[in-house]
């Protein structure tokens, strides 16, 4: 893995004018993006950055000057009504939207993707094989932005239908909904009304008569009012139908009538033909958007322009796109904790500089639904996670969001969904790339799995339209150096993603596996009529082989069965070897790895003739286990990729059987959190209770302990019963918040190493709470070389004040001093139960120092206190001997302490109450 926001589609439904229904989770559109740079100036062209300052108020004033066409006060009140309730609805967020924090709004700011007209000539022009590569634009046709869609064309006729067409994930829903709220909020002065339609919503209607103005009225209620006012409207009426892929248009006359009456019954279907002829309401204005292979549903003689939306091929527009959303001041989910704007700045930055360099990152952002992949993915690295996310949600929301409710072909009779022919097609091409650890394909590669298998004319057509509309959405042409002509998967980790799904869904079979089922199903058809009629022939004439024949039948499924579950088991298997792969021991752990390939890594580039390094898919197994998770595949249900609850539980059975065998291994920090990381993505708290039942020592020494990571490892052994020998996290980088979020694990440690961490006074806090919790069991707690003070100390006196546990402490080089030794040794009685004490290099004078001498001589079970300085010893007269002896040192030792020449400053002894020395 070397190495990512598209605004899903709408569906309207009835009811404006009715009490605004609770936010639905479902509601599949994203927003754009409102949150104004603070003294920065815009990075892409002014187009690009356009600065909205209205709010429904305005609106009411700008409807007051201009409403020539509703000129009576309840046509006017009406419109406002509506105006409010529809600015209502499309601000509001989805589910994925409410991760980034509630200050997502609508009114301030919108990166629009770039908009190129394109010409009918073009659309009639074959398209390429493998046309991957965005087109530049030609000479004389400069980019549109939105409030040009309508100006008279090049010859000066005027501009009544304009069609917008894009792949999945350019943008075309963005551009709906920002059209929608500027009229809302009075930014569209050429439009007085303006209608929104979702040709989703009209499909769903079927083939039931019904009038335009009946749908506008179900739909909209305040419209009721000016319905009789809408042929009077003109150009000044703005209908906009959403997503017309979804319906079949037919423009013969003998396949869709003539209809200009507004309140005749006709089918849906046929009211949007007949708008579209400007034979119904032959003056109002049409904005149409569409998926690039239904462009010629609509005669062209009826378009006045065509405008492809290409994304963000500017780089400004990505880092402009890229700073309003990782600037958003409260991106802490509600949690009550966000990330610090230095570290916020610092993300920017960087993902800038990986831009600048010509990365394939860039070629990834060319999709905005990408660069909110990039965000949240992001959002999730660094910001506090939400209860239950995960990275493979991440994922699954992200398909979701482009693909929900898409099917490849509504004229189809299959009704196939978009995302499983995607999940058919390019997660064959991906799983292949993983098993031959390859990230880069040849032309002939994609084409082999998109060919594979297809032999009917309908099986083109498909083919056609997903190249057209949902290629350039997973692979993208490769930018590095000795690379041209190949493609990549446009997310690395996508291609990781799409191998596992196609592997849950059971789409990958051997040629054995595809015959054995056929006969199984055709043996099960008519197996029990064949036994049936051997059971009659066996009574009526004596023929031995029949019952032999008769259980023969009914062993083929049941040998098929246990064909499937040797294929799962091996499946299973090469998951876990992939997972635990001993040349990956040294490697970053995954979610450090993911961070690299977004935001870049500091340092020289390697050299183009050093050989390539070994190919990474240690993500693979991870979402394996996350596509298996309830919420996962409940989410991919709705994509039209189900996956059987018998199969998931076969395949974490047979998961959960090669795991028993391979993961009590000792593994390093890094690949022990990985381990961690496919639990939590699992989200089965039982499978992993059963699997890491033999865990006895967590070590993640040295790996950076992120709030992702800190969320993961308290999520997966936080609710466990057995306890932890020893947790070591020592120069993991841990802050308060960190130790908070990993408490639950602390408390079933014994031993709790939390060294070279530079944890101060404030966590101190978090570590008194710890220690004096009623379900600690820790009895050795080493706290080395962390900036503790003095004031960190009272701290942690006051939890061992009450602390039954600890028996063994070590404050080496935690900065006490003599005010912290002081304190340490007035209040060391208050414990009873400690054994061991090291508080080496902290600086200790020899008042301090003798203090916790004595402080330790009369405490009743401290057997070794470690780090006093020997230096004081020869400083002092000889009567000290007398206080030496008090302390039960060895006379034969106060002897040798005395005569000993003076010693270098940086050689700290020890003074044993006991008489141990080591």
């Amino acid at each position: 893995m070397r190495w990512g926001h598209h605004l899903p589609r709408a569906s309207w439904g009835s009811g404006f004018g009715r009490a605004l229904q609770p936010p639905d989770e479902r509601i599949p559109f994203l927003i754009h993006w409102s949150w104004p740079l603070q003294g920065e100036r815009p990075l892409g062209p002014p187009r690009a950055f356009i600065r909205h300052h209205g709010n429904l108020a305005d609106s009411a004033s700008w409807s007051g000057r201009h409403g020539r066409l509703f000129p009576s006060a309840s046509a006017t009140e009406a419109i406002q009504r509506y105006r409010w309730n529809l600015a209502e609805w499309f601000s509001r967020l989805p589910r994925e939207e409410r991760q980034f924090g509630p200050t997502f709004a609508l009114d301030t700011v919108h990166v629009d993707p770039v908009i190129r007209e394109s010409t009918p000539d073009e659309l009639l022009r074959p398209p390429v094989e493998l046309a991957l590569e965005h087109q530049p634009p030609q000479a004389g046709l400069p980019p549109l932005a939105l409030s040009q869609l309508f100006n008279p064309d090049a010859s000066g006729r005027r501009v009544q239908t304009v069609v917008l067409y894009g792949t999945v994930g350019t943008g075309k829903s963005t551009l709906v909904r920002k059209m929608v709220l500027d009229w809302c909020y009075g930014r569209l002065p050429a439009f007085e009304l303006l209608i929104p339609f979702s040709c989703e919503d009209l499909s769903s209607l079927g083939p039931a008569p019904v009038s335009l103005c009946q749908l506008v009225a179900q739909r909209y209620t305040p419209l009721k009012k000016v319905l009789p006012l809408m042929a009077a409207a003109g150009s000044h009426l703005l209908f906009v139908l959403h997503g017309l892929e979804r319906l079949n248009l037919d423009f013969r006359l003998a396949g869709t009538g003539l209809c200009s009456d507004p309140e005749q019954p006709e089918e849906p279907a046929a009211i949007i033909v007949n708008l579209l002829r400007k034979y119904m309401l032959p003056e109002a204005s049409i904005l149409v958007t569409t998926r690039s292979s239904a462009i010629g549903r609509i005669p062209s003689k009826y378009v006045g322009r065509y405008g492809e939306i290409c994304g963000f091929s500017d780089t400004n527009l990505q880092k402009l796109y890229f700073q309003l959303r990782l600037n958003q001041p409260d991106c802490g989910c509600g949690s009550g904790v966000s990330a610090a704007p230095a570290q916020r700045d610092n993300l920017v930055q960087m993902l800038s500089r990986n831009l600048e360099g010509h990365h394939q990152i860039a070629a990834a952002c060319f999709l905005p639904s990408y660069c909110w992949l990039v965000c949240a993915t992001l959002h999730f690295l660094h910001a506090p996670t939400p209860a239950g996310q995960t990275l493979t949600s991440i994922y699954t929301s992200f398909l979701r969001l482009n693909f929900s409710g898409e099917t490849l072909d509504s004229t189809d009779a299959s009704n196939l969904s978009l995302m499983a022919y995607a999940a058919r097609t390019m997660g064959k091409l991906a799983y292949e790339g993983v098993s031959s650890r390859k990230t880069y394909f040849s032309e002939e590669d994609v084409c082999g799995c998109l060919e594979a298998g297809i032999k009917t004319e309908e099986e083109f057509q498909l083919l056609y339209i997903f190249r057209r509309d949902a290629l350039r959405f997973f692979l993208a042409p490769c930018v590095e150096p000795g690379r041209a002509g190949t493609f990549v998967f446009t997310v690395p980790a996508m291609q990781e993603y799409l191998a596992a799904l196609y592997i849950v869904l059971g789409l990958r079979k051997t040629t054995l596996q595809k015959v054995g089922k056929e006969v199984a199903e055709l043996v099960g058809r008519v197996g029990e009529d064949v036994s049936l009629v051997l059971g009659i022939m066996a009574k009526l004439l004596p023929l031995r082989a029949l019952p032999l024949l008769f259980n023969l039948i009914k062993v083929v499924p049941r040998v098929f069965g246990r064909m499937v579950g040797k294929s799962r088991e091996a499946v299973a298997q090469a998951m876990v070897l992939e997972m635990f792969r001993e040349e990956d021991y040294y490697n970053d752990d995954v979610l450090d790895q993911m961070g690299a390939s977004i935001l870049g890594v500091e340092g020289p580039r390697r050299h183009p003739d050093e050989p390539p390094e070994d190919e990474v898919f240690e993500l693979f197994p991870i979402f394996m286990g996350g596509l298996l998770s309830a919420h996962n595949r409940a989410v991919l249900a709705q994509l039209g990729c189900p996956i059987k609850n018998l199969d998931a539980l076969e395949n974490a059975q047979a998961i959960k059987k090669k795991l028993g065998k391979l993961g009590r291994q000792v593994l390093p920090p890094s690949e022990l959190l990985d381990h961690l990381f496919f639990h939590y993505e699992f989200q089965n708290q039982r499978f992993s209770a059963e699997v890491l039942s033999s865990l006895r020592q967590l070590n993640l020494a040295g790996v950076r302990m992120t709030p992702v990571k800190c969320t993961v490892v308290s999520s997966v052994l936080g609710s466990g019963r057995h306890a932890l020998d020893e947790v070591n996290l020592a120069s993991c980088q841990l802050d308060p918040a960190g130790l908070r979020t990993l408490m639950p694990v602390f408390l079933r440690a014994r031993k709790l190493g939390l060294q070279l961490n530079g944890l101060g006074p404030e966590a101190c806090k978090d570590l008194r709470d710890l220690l004096l919790h009623d379900q600690c069991q820790i009895t050795t707690l080493r706290l080395s070389n962390n900036p503790l003070m003095a004031a960190g100390v009272a701290l942690l006196m006051e939890g061992l004040a009450g602390n039954t546990s600890v028996t063994h402490l070590s404050l080496l080089h935690t900065g006490l001093g003599d005010e912290g030794l002081e304190l340490l040794a007035a209040q060391l009685d208050r414990n009873r139960q400690l054994q061991e004490l090291n508080v080496a290099y902290n600086g200790a004078g020899d008042t301090a120092a003798l203090a916790l001498a004595r402080a330790a001589r009369e405490h009743p079970s401290l057997e070794l206190l470690q780090g006093v300085a020997i230096q004081m010893c020869w400083k002092l007269p000889l009567m000290t001997y007398a206080h030496l002896w008090t302390l039960r040192v060895p006379s034969h030792w106060c002897f040798l302490l005395i005569l000993m020449p003076p010693l270098p400053q940086w050689y700290n002894g020890l003074v044993t109450p006991r008489g141990r020395c080591t």
